[in-house]
């Protein structure tokens, strides 16, 4: 039995949803829109150069899951999974996903995109199990703070070794990842099948260097 690892955002979906999280709440005026918009449009720069300070960046993105009650934002995520996220589905990327579930491997979506957003939309792929940046959550509120390691360039191979010792599948019997993006070449290097989905183009150097598989599941 093999481990298939997907990354999420602009590999399994057609876009990046902690980014399309932020212009949801900009549209919706839960946020202040001109201020709000400028800064998550910085981070995602500031992500795709491979420069992120993800502490920072999670200061100012969980700051709404702070400042609004639990069940409100539970409403909004359904309506934002409706609006935005379904449209992005990917059927190639479904297919995979089956293929592997058919030969019996277990599956995992890994991303950097807190929780909270993303795990309506590894259920929409039918994957049970989720590995993402977990914002705290304390009597029935989140906190804006984040529980654990963020789960963001060597930071998913932290997460992933501890989901692992935790009984689970063993890197040593066949481990595959698919990625669209440079913050997740550490954990590219570490599995035996290392998959470039639609890839960053320094990604898609590295894969052409080391003579990983480049695919499309657009």
């Amino acid at each position: 039995m093999s481990l298939a690892i997907f990354d999420l955002d602009n590999t399994l979906i057609a876009g990046d949803s902690d980014f399309l999280w932020g212009q949801f709440l900009v549209e919706q005026g839960i946020v202040d829109g001109d201020e709000y918009e400028q800064a998550n449009t910085k981070f995602y720069q500031d992500y795709k150069a491979g420069t992120l300070d993800i502490s920072e960046y999670l200061d100012f993105a969980l700051r709404p899951l702070a400042t609004n009650p639990h069940q409100q934002l539970l409403e909004w995520r359904q309506q934002f999974v409706e609006e935005k996220i379904k449209q992005l589905v990917l059927p190639k990327a479904q297919r995979r996903i089956d293929w592997h579930r058919n030969n019996g491997d277990t599956l995992l979506i890994i991303t950097a995109t807190n929780r909270f957003v993303t795990e309506l939309t590894a259920e929409l792929y039918g994957v049970n199990n989720l590995l993402a940046t977990n914002p705290e959550f304390i009597d029935g509120q989140f906190t804006g703070k984040v529980e654990g390691t963020p789960c963001y360039q060597d930071g998913k191979i932290i997460n992933l070794d501890q989901w692992l010792s935790e009984g689970r599948e063993s890197l040593v019997n066949e481990s595959w990842f698919y990625s669209d993006s440079m913050n997740d070449i550490p954990l590219l290097q570490q599995v035996d099948y290392a998959i470039a989905v639609d890839a960053d183009p320094i990604l898609t150097k590295k894969a052409e260097d080391e003579g990983w598989l480049i695919t499309s599941f657009r």
